[in-house]
């Protein structure tokens, strides 16, 4: 790539992330003027969580040409590597980052979960085409599986039994999942626009969203605990640079399809998980640690995405 076309992927990345924190601000506005906040953001992250980023899944696949369907088992393959590597991870990393036992469990959970739901999923469409969304769920798959196990047993301590929930495989973003997964599979192209666009138009509802529910979050922090502590950034580091850089070359030494490597890695680069402060309030866990990473995180990958992404382009 020449050094004019370089700088200019990087400036249109840099753009795309500036677009999408706009829409956080806006949601933090509204947040403070007491549009959005408590019962409301539930019932919306409910409704994106369940309805509108399932029909994004399900509409990567209905735009007129399917994904290669060839690249689903390598990217289930790479996908169960890639959460082998981040529990070991999360396991160990944490005893180097606190001196502080009971923050180990939430640095592990940030460490290993990214937002790939909200954030992961509009950032891969926007990169690498719409259909890269449908691939990014097959990675999130493995991802869900791993929250409601050993995600809970991050926050419930070391000491805590993994939990194994279930209802997880029949949640409607692993439907849609697999839905998406059968029309690739059986080369399904002919679908009527009333049922395409419909789901597609639900699906674009996810993007906007999710951001404006990020935003809102944010406008109940204060703004000591916005500035975060050195745990934050070393946690926030691994989590946007460290890890997805450390992937990325030992799937290239394995020898994965370098589309599949590309897409798996700006996955892992994404800030921490939301899900981390709704199991933290589940199980009766200090939230303070995991907002901080998590709002952190989610600031600092507007500069760290594009370069990521820059780097899998090149």
């Amino acid at each position: 790539m020449q050094p004019n076309q370089r700088i200019y992927h990087i400036l249109e990345n840099i753009n795309i992330m500036l677009i999408l924190l706009a829409i956080v601000i806006v949601g933090y506005v509204a947040g403070k003027l007491k549009y959005m906040g408590g019962d409301f953001d539930r019932r919306l992250s409910n409704i994106i969580i369940d309805i509108t980023c399932p029909a994004l899944i399900l509409s990567s696949t209905m735009g007129g040409t399917l994904p290669d369907r060839s690249l689903i088992l390598p990217l289930l393959t790479i996908s169960l590597l890639t959460y082998l590597l981040l529990t070991a991870a999360a396991w160990y990393l944490p005893r180097l980052i606190t001196k502080k036992s009971e923050d180990r469990g939430t640095v592990g959970f940030a460490l290993m979960f990214g937002n790939v739901g909200f954030i992961g999923y509009p950032i891969v469409g926007t990169i690498f085409g719409h259909q890269a969304v449908f691939y990014a769920a097959i990675l999130n798959m493995v991802n869900s599986l791993a929250v409601f196990t050993i995600g809970v047993m991050l926050v419930n301590g070391e000491k805590q039994r993994m939990a194994f929930q279930p209802k997880i495989l029949v949640s409607s973003p692993l439907i849609s999942a697999y839905l998406a997964i059968l029309i690739v599979a059986f080369g399904i192209d002919n679908i009527p626009d009333v049922i395409s666009q419909p789901i597609t138009m639900i699906g674009n509802i996810t993007v906007p969203g999710a951001l404006l529910i990020i935003g809102s979050s944010m406008a109940r922090l204060s703004w000591r605990t916005m500035l975060g502590s050195w745990v934050v950034y070393v946690t926030t580091a691994f989590r946007l640079l460290i890890l997805p850089l450390l992937l990325y070359l030992i799937f290239r030494a394995i020898g994965f399809d370098t589309l599949v490597i590309n897409i798996n890695t700006l996955v892992i680069a994404m800030p921490v998980a939301t899900y981390g402060t709704i199991l933290c309030l589940r199980y009766g866990r200090d939230t303070t640690l995991i907002t901080e990473i998590t709002l952190i995180s989610t600031i600092l990958s507007v500069f760290t995405i594009p370069l990521v992404a820059q780097l899998l382009l090149k």
